[in-house]
Parts: C-alpha cells; sequence; structure tokens
C-alpha cells in the first residue's frame, strides 16, 4: 500500500549509503523482536461463486465499507477505498480483489493468532450479511484469469503490463495467487545473515508443509503448490533462491546491490503512480531516472521498490518469509509458529544453520524447482523433503518450548505446531488431501472445495 509521504519519507536519499543504512535501521535486541502474520483470501459471492468485483453487491466496496464499524479506517486512491487501517493493522487489497490483513507487530505467537481469529470473524460477519464467502487457498481453484476483477490501485496497472514481457505466469501470481507470511526480526547484521540463510533454504521446506494450491480452472493442475510453481516464471530480475545469500560477503549492502540492479515498476508522486517500469533505480539515485529527469529519490521510493522485489524471503527492516500457500482458518497460526521457533531461538537457529550448511547451490535449485510438484514427497538426499521437514518441524517445536511464551490458560506456543506434526507423520501435504477428495467423495466437482474449505 502506497500513501502520501510523510515529512520523514520526503527526505532525499543521496547515496548507496543511505540505503544500506535504513535496512541497518531494522536492527533490533532480541527484547524488542515482534511478529508479523500476513495472510491473503479470495471473496467470491455466496450465490454463483464467483470472485468479488470491487463495486457491485456483494463486492469488496461493500466489505471494506462493512469492516468500518470494527473501527478500520479508510485509505483512499482516486476516489476508491482501496485500504483499511486500525492501530498498526492494515487490511489491503492485491490485484485481483484477494483481501488481506497484514498484521501489527506483537510480542508471541498467541498474540498474533488472536489477531489472526478476530479478523477472520469480523470478515465472516460482514461477508454474511452482504452474500460474501471467503476461502483460504493458494490458487484461485475455478475461475479463469479473465474472470477476475482488477482492483482501482494506479501500480496494478503498471505491473499487469509490464509482467508478461518478463514471464508467462506473472498475471496468475497478481490476480489468482493467495500465500500467507511471516514478517521477523533480526540483532544485527550477523544475525541477518543467519535467518535469512536459514529461511532461504528451508522455505521449500515450508511450501511442502502448506501445500494447498492443486486446482486451476476446476481439475488438477499437476502441482501440489501451483501458486509456488507460478513464481519460477513470474519475472526473473525480482524472483528465485538468491545464491548471493549463502556466499561470503552477504550483508546489508550486498543486499542493497542486488536490489538496486532490480529494474523498477513505479515511482509514487503526489497521488499518482508514474510508469517507470524497466528503468534502474541506480540511475535514480545519479538523478537520471527517465520517469523523472534530474529528481533524486527519497526514502519512500526506496521502500515502495523493495516491496516489489519477490524473492522467497525478502528483507526490508525485517525479514518476510513468503513461501507458504493460503490455507484454512486453523493453519493460518502454524506458519508463524514455524518459523518463530526456528528464528527466535538461538539454540535452534543454529541447529538449524548446522543442518542446512552442506547444501549444495544444486540441491537449493532441485528443491526450489521440484517441490511445487511433489511437496513432501520430493526426493532428498537419501530420503524425501518429508525426512527433513520433520526435523525442521522438531526443531521449531523445541526453540518454541525454549522461548516459553505463555497464554492465559498456561499453554505455551507448541500447540500451534500440531498441524504440522500431523502433515510430516501422515508424510502427506494439505494439498494431497484436496485431491483425495476431488477423486473421491467430490467426484471431480470443484465446487465442493467452497463448501467445505471457506473460513
Amino acid at each position: 500500500m502506497s500513501a502520501p509521504l510523510s515529512k520523514d519519507s520526503a527526505i532525499p536519499v543521496e547515496s548507496k549509503r543511505d540505503l544500506v543504512a535504513y535496512l541497518e535501521a531494522g536492527n533490533k535486541p532480541a527484547s524488542a523482536w515482534r511478529i508479523g502474520t500476513e495472510h491473503e483470501k479470495f471473496g467470491y459471492r455466496l450465490s454463483d461463486l464467483r470472485p468479488l468485483a470491487y463495486d457491485g453487491m456483494p463486492g469488496i466496496r461493500a466489505m471494506l465499507e462493512g469492516m468500518q464499524r470494527f473501527g478500520w479506517r479508510p485509505v483512499e486512491e482516486g476516489g476508491n477505498v482501496i485500504a483499511l487501517t486500525l492501530d498498526a493493522q492494515a487490511i489491503t487489497l492485491e490485484p485481483g480483489g484477494q483481501f488481506e490483513l497484514s498484521g501489527a507487530p506483537v510480542d508471541n505467537v498467541h498474540e498474533t493468532c488472536t489477531e489472526v481469529n478476530r479478523h477472520l470473524a469480523q470478515v465472516k460477519e460482514v461477508g454474511a450479511e452482504i452474500g460474501a464467502g471467503f476461502l483460504g487457498l493458494g490458487f484461485q481453484p475455478k475461475w479463469r484469469r479473465e474472470d477476475i476483477s482488477v482492483m482501482p490501485k494506479g501500480r496494478y496497472g503498471i505491473m499487469t503490463a509490464y509482467m508478461p514481457t518478463r514471464g508467462s505466469l506473472g498475471l496468475d501470481m497478481m490476480y489468482r495467487s493467495a500465500t500467507v507470511q511471516v514478517n521477523l526480526d533480526f540483532s544485527s547484521e550477523a544475525d541477518m545473515v543467519k535467518k535469512f540463510r536459514v529461511g532461504l533454504a528451508l522455505q521449500p521446506v515450508a511450501t511442502a508443509l502448506f501445500a494447498n494450491s492443486p486446482f486451476t480452472e476446476g481439475k488438477p493442475n499437476g502441482f501440489l503448490s501451483f501458486r509456488s510453481h507460478v513464481w519460477t516464471d513470474t519475472d526473473p530480475d525480482r524472483t528465485g533462491i538468491l545464491p548471493f545469500v549463502f556466499e561470503s560477503g552477504m550483508g546489508f549492502e550486498r543486499y542493497v546491490d542486488y536490489a538496486l540492479d532490480v529494474p523498477m515498476y513505479f515511482v509514487y508522486r503526489d497521488g499518482t503512480y508514474i510508469d517507470a517500469s524497466g528503468q534502474s533505480f541506480r540511475d535514480f539515485l545519479d538523478g537520471r531516472l527517465p520517469a523523472l529527469p534530474g529528481e533524486k529519490p527519497t526514502k519512500k521510493d526506496w521502500e515502495d521498490h523493495i516491496t516489489t522485489l519477490f524473492p522467497e524471503v525478502r528483507m526490508k527492516q525485517f525479514l518476510e518469509l513468503r513461501g507458504a500457500d493460503g490455507g484454512p482458518w486453523g493453519r493460518l497460526c502454524a506458519l508463524p509458529a514455524l518459523w518463530v521457533g526456528l528464528l527466535y531461538s538461538p539454540a535452534a537457529l543454529d541447529a538449524a544453520c548446522d543442518l542446512i550448511a552442506d547444501f549444495t547451490a544444486e540441491e537449493h535449485a532441485t528443491l526450489r524447482a521440484e517441490v511445487p510438484r511433489h511437496a513432501l514427497q520430493t526426493p532428498f538426499r537419501d530420503g524425501t523433503v518429508a525426512d527433513l521437514a520433520r526435523k525442521v518441524v522438531g526443531l521449531a517445536d523445541a526453540g518454541l518450548k525454549e522461548r516459553a511464551r505463555i497464554d492465559a490458560s498456561g499453554v505455551d506456543e507448541r500447540g500451534y505446531l500440531d498441524d504440522l506434526h500431523a502433515i510430516v507423520e501422515a508424510g502427506r501435504s494439505p494439498a494431497a488431501e484436496l485431491l483425495e477428495r476431488f477423486h473421491g467423495p467430490w467426484k471431480g466437482d470443484i465446487d465442493r472445495v467452497f463448501e467445505e474449505f471457506s473460513y
């Protein structure tokens, strides 16, 4: 979400050093580390299961208006409400109307789960009144790209025009995919590097555990996480596994160099998105951006640019772990539990670093390519990704035990991993269950997924 520039955001960026300093400013002591959970979901009309358009009834505009009864405040662009804010939370719209909660930074998984539950209860209440439902899946299971309305946000028009020039599935990413992600902090450059490496190396494990997108246009698509596969043919300039993260010299400056080499999408000025697609932020630093000749970037321009990078782990002033499919209500708390257990426990983080220390570049690439299709059954070394996932979930469980964050009933955060323990013990991703139902009791009727897996 882009908003009018604040006084601080409008400060010009003078050099690459300013960009490095921006990332360094994310360093926080462990006592200040927080958890932010984001999740997207597909809205649809209860009457005919068609995706929600922005206008009309039921529609996205009506959802955004209805949510305001709970204290959410509207954010407008071009006369349309395109987001809502409440304290440190936001509700935003993805290009095809995927309804996203960007959660507040909170102290523990109990709090982020409470936030998710409150949000979904509100969404369900408003949706029931206007005739809308919401589905947690990684990819739109029924409708074609042509059936999905474009949300009225200026940046999406620029991205829609640019995406087909850089891959064949970018528009599917924009309009038909949905994810859940968690945002976590670091204490120093060294801590950031350890967490980045573990997050990137083990992202295929998260993809396998949460694989939940086996359908396209009403039929099996040959993948267990088609959402993850889509990213393999979406603008290679800004996606991928970032091999440099595992090389010596990785740090804030190295990531800035990577980001500077990713072509821009836009610049936001005076309520308007200016098309800068394919242009260079390095040129912008030198005052030579063709879209704004003679003008230097601001802090907000840099913030906007790094949000248009799409690796499996993305750095802002925190790390975003982005490899999981959207899923049902009960699994939305499992993803933050997994990564908090791994990355916020010193012992678990060290053990995870040891686990991935000898992963080769070829293994990283093979896991990224094969997990979307085979998920937990992907061959890995002398076993499968299920064997690796069992170790990873075990480390996360131990990490949450070490954290010992207790809720009001005296329970720690480990319970949020129960679904993942069950998945690894069965050796079957959630998508395998969906396919079993599709070929069994559903008798090939994709509409049943809306009946049984909506919020």
